[in-house]
């Protein structure tokens, strides 16, 4: 009875977890890669308007998504999505508080690749996304990962916004998290303590597995001064 009151929340976790990962890869590489490479007008209020999830509470990141997904949105008026109170919307919950941290981890790994590299690899006739995809992303690897890995494991843990916007719906919406507040609140203990191993289990999991990527990062690519970088960067170039 107890495995399977834990089994539904725990698929429906992994579920959501799955489907969030998919989203803050594709979505956090891609916005790393261009804060790292591009500089524009106001990309300082860019980079901090992406981090705010990281410091607002989690019912005001849970509100806002709210206001994006429910009534008089433009995703539920205008394509009539409804995504409030779907697993779906624990997903998109999941995606928006973890994204911070891949995002960060990526632009700053990117910014640590030596530019003489990219630089040599134009000079043999590689264009910018073959200097991407053959230079810098391999180069840059362990710090992406290590991001990802946080925010995978960030996603798994996500509670205030997901209550807000999907509800605790048992065999719904009702992710592992959840679950365990429920017990709580039912003073069923030893299913919360069960639920709460799974879950330290597997976030300690993931931690190690991001902490084992960066010991085994290249001192030369941790210590790599970004100003000598530069420099070494444009002297090359001058005499290309």
């Amino acid at each position: 009875m107890m495995w399977k009151l834990i089994g539904q929340p725990l698929l429906l976790s992994l579920q959501v977890t799955l489907f969030a990962s998919f989203l803050i890869l594709v979505i956090g590489l891609g916005l790393g890669v261009f804060l790292a490479r591009k500089h524009f007008p106001g990309q300082i209020f860019i980079s901090t308007l992406l981090n705010l999830p990281l410091v607002l509470p989690p019912s005001v990141v849970g509100y806002f998504l709210l206001l994006a997904l429910g009534r008089g949105s433009p995703i539920k008026e205008w394509f009539g999505i409804d995504l409030l109170f779907t697993w779906q919307a624990g997903a998109i919950a999941s995606t928006v508080v973890a994204l911070p941290l891949m995002v960060e981890s990526t632009r700053a790994a990117i910014a640590n690749v030596n530019p003489e590299l990219e630089a040599a690899a134009r000079t043999l006739g590689s264009k910018e996304p073959e200097v991407l995809w053959q230079i810098t992303l391999p180069l840059a690897y362990r710090g992406i990962l290590a991001g990802f890995g946080l925010s995978v494991a960030r996603g798994l843990g996500e509670f205030g916004a997901t209550l807000m916007v999907a509800g605790s719906i048992p065999g719904r919406t009702q992710t592992l998290p959840l679950a365990i507040y429920d017990a709580v609140q039912m003073q069923r203990y030893g299913l919360a303590n069960v639920m709460v191993l799974m879950m330290t289990t597997i976030a300690f999991a993931l931690l190690w597995w991001v902490r084992h990527l960066e010991s085994r990062q290249p001192q030369s690519q941790i210590t790599v001064n970004p100003d000598e970088s530069n420099r070494r960067y444009s002297e090359t170039t001058a005499q290309l």
